[in-house]
């Protein structure tokens, strides 16, 4: 038995853990890598001195070594048989910061000498590579390597990915996913709760079971980025109140929601790649020329998105109506299927009950959602006064947050989407050109 320790790593010091190539009863040879280690400098595999049988490993992920620090035990009788030594070259993966390092690592890989769909060495990658693909949570051996001698690239990783996101089949040849994301996530934690206190258990509700998984799926497919802004509706909010006499006496309350889908379309008008969506190949974008923004409603029993459709269509006090009847019906829980499917846009508005800014969740095949959240009075410049003096007035604001599917959406783009509908949203008149 003997301990393998932390070589000369040079001027390195409590140097990270951040992979264990091997685990105990493992047969190993000669310059066989069995961790991986990463200062703020580098990333770097130690090989074995010898051949063995590693029989305890004596570190942790997250641990940190240096110089001389027990890695594992090994019993050095001998290499297990049918095992014949590779040479692969390995450099260790600066980061962007680090000079460049000149030693190479050989790395010596156990190849088996039954045929090669028998099993099975260790990914062909580089340390840089490999950590790439532990942070996507990608499990190597189910890439294919487009590099040198079948070496993994960082490329291979991220087509991998893309595909997997796409729901092809991704893995050995013939192996099919049906769609699953092929990543290594670790097991969620199995807490006993009521040891650390008193706890009650309450199922969710039928709309969050429901919904659960589409979130998760959107979150995950989608990546996501949220531009924000702020929109100067004192003007607006005048004309509003200045119209809910004749609303309320017609039977319908004239909300700042109505606005909202009214700027919308008329910024997505400006801007159709927002009302569009990604075919199933991901290759092409099918922009439509109808208006159903979905709405956000808050019922009882969790969030559901109706749709309003030919938005387009409909002025304000229409749109008002419409969003009376559908918050009721939906509150009422006898919103049918077909009441929230067909949507180009969504709105989520947490208006009424506060906050600022926040990521709504895009809702799928849609490639975008805007949030909008509680107005509040701003002091806001106006110039100066007759004695050169800064004046500010006092403006009512309204936070936007817009997510959008970066896949299509870019941020110059987003950006001018929310300042478009900032201005429309300060001079409703703009709707009408």
């Amino acid at each position: 038995m003997k301990d393998i320790l932390v070589p000369d790593i040079g001027d390195f010091k409590e140097v990270e853990v951040i992979e264990i190539l091997v685990k105990a009863g493992d047969s190993v040879v000669k310059e066989q890598s069995l961790v991986s280690l990463e200062s703020d400098k580098a990333t770097m595999e130690i090989p074995s001195p010898e051949a063995g049988v590693i029989k305890e490993l004596k570190i942790k992920v997250g641990d940190k070594v240096s110089e001389g620090s027990v890695l594992l035990a090994m019993e050095t009788a001998g290499a297990a048989p049918g095992i014949v030594e590779r040479a692969v070259e390995v450099r260790p993966a600066p980061k962007k910061d680090a000079p460049p390092v000149p030693s190479v690592v050989t790395r010596v890989e156990p190849v088996p000498s039954e045929p090669k769909d028998a099993v099975t060495a260790l990914p062909h990658a580089s340390p840089s590579v490999r950590k790439f693909a532990r942070e996507l949570g990608v499990d190597l051996t189910r890439v294919q390597g487009s590099g040198p001698k079948g070496r993994i690239q960082k490329e291979d990783v991220q087509a991998f990915v893309k595909g997997a996101l796409a729901g092809k089949p991704v893995g050995t040849p013939g192996a099919a996913t049906g769609g699953a994301l092929p990543f290594n996530l670790p097991a969620w934690p199995d807490v006993d709760f009521a040891k650390f206190g008193p706890i009650e258990s309450k199922p969710l509700s039928r709309i969050q079971k429901l919904s659960g998984p589409y979130l998760h799926r959107n979150w995950v497919s989608i990546p996501h980025v949220t531009q924000c802004d702020d929109a100067d509706i004192t003007d607006l909010e005048a004309f509003r109140k200045s119209q809910t006499v004749e609303t309320e006496r017609k039977g319908f309350k004239l909300t700042m929601l109505a606005f909202m889908i009214k700027a919308c379309v008329t910024a997505l008008r400006q801007f159709p790649q927002f009302n569009a969506s990604l075919d199933k190949s991901g290759a092409n974008l099918i922009v439509k020329k109808y208006y159903h923004v979905g709405v956000a409603v808050d019922t009882p029993g969790g969030l559901v998105v109706p749709v309003v459709r030919d938005a387009d269509r409909k002025g304000v006090f229409d749109l008002a109506r419409e969003l009376v009847e559908i918050s009721r019906i939906a509150k009422d829980g006898k919103l049918k299927a077909g009441d929230m499917q067909g949507g180009t846009f969504s709105i989520s508005s947490l208006g009424g009950i506060g906050g600022t800014y926040f990521t709504p969740i895009i809702n799928a095949p849609e490639l975008a959602i805007l949030g909008v959240s509680r107005s509040s009075l701003k002091p806001v410049y106006s110039g100066k006064n007759e004695k050169g003096e800064d004046v500010f007035k006092a403006r009512l604001i309204l936070p936007l947050s817009l997510s959008y599917d970066h896949r299509v959406i870019d941020g110059a783009a987003a950006a001018r989407f929310t300042t478009e509908l900032t201005k429309i949203l300060s001079d409703i008149r703009r709707t009408l050109l």
